[in-house]
């Protein structure tokens, strides 16, 4: 089976999280060592992806439902008419 492909929706939820979690974290603990960054970094991904992954998928659309095999409906025939063209009067330059 295919793996559905993401929808700009949850791109845009998923890196949003991403962002502004990893904001909020390094601000609330303070981190400033090469590990503590690490850690927000990765915990920061591990959300934006849990964000993504929850938003609700686009639902497919429904399939039109076909007449049965015996009774097929035939389509009211399409009258065009085209009208006459209009004539203006021609108006020519004055000469300068």
């Amino acid at each position: 089976m295919a793996m559905p492909r993401p929808t700009v929706a949850q791109l845009a939820c998923g890196s949003c999280t991403v962002v502004l979690s990893t904001l909020a974290m390094l601000l609330l603990s303070g981190a400033s060592s090469g590990p503590g960054v690490a850690a927000v970094a990765v915990a920061a991904l591990a959300l934006g992806l849990l964000a993504a992954v929850k938003l609700p998928l686009a639902r497919p659309r429904p399939v039109p439902v076909r007449p049965a095999a015996g009774r097929t409906a035939r389509p009211a025939p399409v009258r065009a008419t085209v009208g006459a063209p209009v004539r203006e009067p021609v108006r020519e330059r004055a000469a300068s």
